[in-house]
């Protein structure tokens, strides 16, 4: 195990090998070599300092994939406030709910994304800041809040922009740093992310650098990732998927991080092509968008061994086809959740191709992972289903000011409850088979809609499929899939479920079909299931009343 901290992990591999291409925005002409981002970082965490930041202090940041994201995040490292991701496509309330629950005292955002502006959001929940001196900011609703850091050249009130910021780090000594780095603790909390609130609040989940550096760790090891590889990382960094398997997990190794400031499939595919990308990360529906590319043949992705697909259900066919028409030999399925800093399993890149398509492998390292009956707690056997359980370094210290919910989580011998259904084989790999809020009960019988979904993806006309379940006067529920066709294709629900006749049980084939474009999606990329099954009602009783 590593006992280091963030911020000593990226001066050790700056020391190692300083010369070493660590950061390439192919977009920007930016490139950092291993000592130029550290020199970079350490810059940031001075700044931090002079502003008066104190270690364990929380930093929220509300920005894309941008280079000083990634800079705040290994300085804050070093310098030890406690770094707060926020969700991009957060709207006024959100914000507010989080800047407030997770007592931030400074805020890093940027001007606007996707047409929405985040100054007008923080004018609004802070107006106080349009009058007040930059750093004294006293707002009614948020009385923890300070600093607002704008990443732009322009002026904003109240505001500090990232220049003034790089410009106060004149003001602290290298060895002040230096002081302030080495008398952090690995198991002080890092880190906090805010979980995708699919039911009831988001909670704020504190990852220790313990956490997450062996994590990063580990799973660069499953994929076998070394100095020589470059990863292209267009999942967002404010989830773990991109500051954990991805940016940290290429520290760890001294691996070359090529990120994309917010994904498109072309640009993901020219980026792999131009820069030689070696790794690719993504959830289902990235790596979905990619194939289906109308150019997708014109690229050149020779390069491409390895990555990791996650954030959600892999579907079988999709897998298959990153390995065979990508060539993405060694791909990696990981499996878990940010409250386990965050993979649990993974697969490993010699394991034979039916495991790495049809399981989330085994456990990292010094993990334990044990399934157990949802209703007694009881350890089952191989083959049986039950709720996933995890214990070891990587399990969460807990909720943010929330311990009623942190005592849900995590019971009195350490297991993280993850809420996920799975079956363990008799060598340790896993398949999970759906969320314990997901299963449906049909007259009695329990019904899993992974199972139906893996089902449906074989369909020649099927891109992509949801399985929910929808109220029932006479079963209690009935099966609802939501489905995306291919481009150019046309099918009915007779059709489908023509496919279905005799090849599944009757009562697992859907009473209700819908096709759709897209789903409802948190922005780290999972399918919002509570909003397809809101959807499913509403177009059930419209059909009802015509």
């Amino acid at each position: 195990m590593l006992h280091i901290t963030v911020g000593q992990l990226l001066e050790q591999k700056a020391s190692i090998h300083p010369n070493h291409e660590a950061v390439v925005y192919a977009d920007r002409q930016l490139r950092w070599s291993y000592q130029q981002f550290n020199d970079y970082c350490r810059l940031v965490a001075k700044g931090l300092m002079k502003l008066g930041i104190e270690t364990g202090e929380h930093i929220a940041l509300w920005a894309t994939n941008k280079p000083e994201w990634l800079a705040c995040q290994f300085a804050t490292g070093k310098m030890g406030a406690v770094l707060v991701t926020v969700n991009t496509n957060y709207r006024t309330a959100e914000l507010q709910y989080l800047l407030k629950q997770s007592d931030a005292t400074t805020i890093i955002l940027m001007e606007q994304y996707r047409g929405t502006s985040y100054m007008d959001m923080i004018y609004d929940i802070a107006p106080e800041l349009a009058y007040c001196e930059p750093g004294k900011l006293q707002a009614k609703r948020l009385p923890q809040l300070r600093n607002v850091i704008v990443l732009s050249e322009q002026r904003y009130p109240g505001t500090f922009s990232w220049n003034d910021l790089l410009a106060m780090a004149e003001y602290v000594e290298d060895a002040a740093l230096d002081a302030r780095m080495n008398s952090l603790d690995p198991h002080d909390v890092i880190n906090m992310q805010y979980t995708s609130g699919t039911t009831g609040f988001p909670k704020g989940v504190m990852l220790t650098h313990y956490n997450i550096v062996n994590n990063a760790y580990y799973i660069a090891e499953c994929m076998k990732l070394t100095k020589e590889d470059r990863l292209c990382i267009p999942v967002p960094f404010f989830h773990c998927f991109g500051c954990v398997l991805g940016t940290l997990a290429c520290v760890t190794v001294g691996a070359t991080m090529v990120p994309l400031e917010q994904f498109h499939p072309k640009q993901v595919l020219q980026t792999v092509q131009d820069e030689k990308c070696t790794a690719l990360h993504g959830v289902p529906t990235m790596f979905i968008a990619e194939l289906n590319d109308p150019d997708f043949a014109s690229y050149n992705l020779s390069s491409l061994r390895t990555g990791i697909m996650a954030g959600s259900n892999c579907p079988i066919e999709v897998m298959k086809a990153v390995i065979e028409k990508m060539g993405a030999r060694d791909i990696t399925i990981a499996y878990g959740q940010t409250e386990s800093s965050p993979v649990i399993t993974q697969t490993r890149t010699d394991d034979p191709i039916e495991l790495r398509v049809e399981t989330v492998g085994r456990a990292l390292p010094h993990v334990e992972v044990k399934i157990v009956d949802p209703a007694t707690n009881k350890e089952l056997p191989p083959g049986m289903q039950g709720e996933l359980c995890t214990r070891g370094y990587h399990v969460m210290k807990g909720y943010y000011n929330n311990p009623s919910a942190t005592r849900e989580a995590i019971d009195e011998d350490g297991w993280l409850h993850t809420g996920d259904l799975a079956v363990m084989d008799e060598n340790g790999y896993f398949r999970i088979t759906g969320r314990l809020k997901d299963m449906i009960i049909r007259g009695g019988e329990n019904i899993y809609p992974r199972e139906i979904e893996e089902f449906l993806y074989k369909h020649p006309k099927v891109l992509d499929v949801q399985v929910v379940g929808v109220p029932d006067e006479t079963y209690g529920e009935e099966v609802m899939a939501w489905i995306i066709l291919k481009e150019g294709e046309h099918a009915t629900a007779e059709d489908i479920r023509a496919f279905c006749e005799g090849n599944i049980s009757r009562h697992k084939i859907p009473r209700y079909i819908e096709f759709t474009t897209s789903y409802p999606m948190t922005a780290s990329g999972k399918i919002q299931k509570f909003k397809l099954r809101e959807w499913a009602r509403e177009r059930i009783e419209q059909k009802k009343n015509v």
